[in-house]
C-alpha cells in the first residue's frame, strides 16, 4: 500500500478555486488509478473523481463535473485536483486514495460511465484527508 499525504485544503469563498495535492511519499503512483472523495460529519463519504492508471481516463460525478479536474504526474508522484467554482455544499474532509490496476476504462462504458469506472478499483491506500471550506 501506498502512503499518501493530502495538501491544499482551505477556507474558500463560493465561486473561488482550491487545488489539491496528493503525494505519494512511499512510492510510484505508476499503475495506479487516483480517486478524490470528500466526506461530510454525519454523511456517507462520496467519490468526486477518478484518473485511470495511465492517467488518459478520468470520472466525475454530475455533482462535480465541469467544475473539477483530477490529473496526476507519475514523475512527481503526484496528484492533483483542481476544483473551480467552488460551492458550500462542496465542503468536507477530502481525501485522496490509490488503487493498484493494469487495467483502464471500456469507452463502451457509455451513459454509465462514472458509476462503472467507480466500480472497476478497489481504493485501499487512504491518505489524512484535508479540509475545504466553501463560505457563501
Amino acid at each position: 500500500q501506498l502512503q499518501l499525504v493530502e495538501s491544499g485544503g482551505g477556507l474558500v469563498e463560493s465561486g473561488g478555486s482550491l487545488r489539491l495535492s496528493c503525494v505519494a511519499s512511499s512510492g510510484t503512483l505508476d499503475g495506479y488509478a487516483i480517486g478524490w472523495f470528500r466526506q461530510v460529519p454525519g454523511k456517507r463519504r462520496e467519490g468526486v473523481s477518478i484518473i485511470s492508471p495511465s492517467g488518459a481516463k478520468t470520472a466525475y460525478p454530475d455533482s462535480v463535473k465541469g467544475r473539477f479536474s483530477i490529473s496526476k504526474d507519475n514523475k512527481k508522484n503526484t496528484a492533483y485536483l483542481q476544483m473551480n467554482g467552488l460551492k458550500p455544499e462542496d465542503t468536507g474532509v477530502y481525501y485522496c486514495a490509490a488503487a493498484a490496476s493494469p487495467f483502464e476504462p471500456s469507452d463502451d462504458f457509455g451513459s454509465n460511465w462514472w458509476r462503472r469506472v467507480m466500480d472497476m478499483y478497489d481504493f485501499d491506500s487512504w491518505g489524512q484527508g484535508t479540509q475545504v471550506t466553501v463560505s457563501l
